[in-house]
């Protein structure tokens, strides 16, 4: 996984950015990921399609200012978090500690989206089982069922009861 600096030099004496592969290299520091600083929204949003990110850092005059590219660019975010700063008013510390902060977001997140998956397969898994289960008497209360079939039947509801205990779902 890597973060991405978004960062663009302008003319403006009022806008001043700080220096994006400097930005680059505190996140690098900071975080311990490989980091990419894109100069411009086109370059980043090609970085973004060709590479998956955790982190997007964008400033917010970009989006203001370059309404079409920004839209382009975040489109192809994919499961990149972004992380908006005004790098006018942010520090190299504030650029830290946001990326950081959204790190500690996503992880938390992805943590809370896992477990939403796992009680959803549980409880498919649960009716299953339970179906497999009652089948299973069902098919054991018929009369005259040959012995090979009793036996592939009890093999299958053996089967069923361990997959429920390994599972934890019954």
């Amino acid at each position: 996984m890597a973060a991405d600096v978004l960062s663009k030099q302008y003319d403006s004496p009022h806008h001043i950015l700080a220096n994006g592969p400097q930005c680059a290299d505190s996140l690098r520091d900071a975080t311990r990921l490989e980091t990419h600083w894109a100069k411009t929204l086109q370059e980043a949003a090609t970085r973004l399609r060709e590479q998956t990110y955790s982190a997007a850092v964008i400033d917010q005059f970009l989006l203001e200012t370059e309404p079409a590219e920004s839209e382009q660019m975040l489109e192809h975010l994919g499961a990149a978090f972004p992380v908006y700063l005004n790098f006018a008013v942010t520090g190299m510390d504030g650029l830290v500690r946001e990326e950081r902060s959204a790190l500690h977001r996503r992880k938390r997140e992805e943590g809370a989206a896992r477990r939403a998956v796992e009680d959803q397969m549980r409880s498919e898994m649960r009716g299953t089982l339970t179906a497999m289960l009652l089948s299973r008497e069902l098919a054991m209360s018929v009369p005259d069922v040959p012995h090979p079939a009793l036996e592939k039947i009890r093999v299958i509801d053996n089967l069923a009861r361990q997959l429920s205990l390994r599972l934890d779902v019954a």
